[in-house]
C-alpha cells in the first residue's frame, strides 16, 4: 500500500469498513470489527484504512494479496 502521512481515526476506519463489508467474506468483516474494538495503534489503523480504501475496485489478484494482508493484520 503507498504510504499516507494522515492518521485515520477510528471512526474513519469504521467507516470505511462498513463500506467495503460488502466486497470481503462474512469471517474477514467480522474479524476486522473485532480488531477494531480492541486497543488498536495508529500504525494499525492506518494500515487496515488502506488496504481497505478501494477494496471494491481491486482486481482480484490485489484483492487476495489485500485479504492476505488483512488476515495477518486482524489475527
Amino acid at each position: 500500500m503507498s504510504s499516507c502521512k494522515i492518521d485515520h481515526t477510528i471512526d474513519d476506519v469504521t467507516k470505511k469498513l462498513k463500506e467495503q463489508t460488502p466486497y470481503m467474506n462474512y469471517s474477514l468483516g467480522e474479524k476486522c470489527f473485532n480488531f477494531l474494538s480492541t486497543s488498536v495503534s495508529q500504525a494499525d489503523l492506518n494500515e487496515l484504512f488502506h488496504l481497505l480504501k478501494k477494496f471494491d475496485l481491486a482486481s482480484e489478484d490485489e484483492k487476495k494479496i489485500r485479504i492476505d494482508k488483512l488476515e495477518k493484520l486482524v489475527q
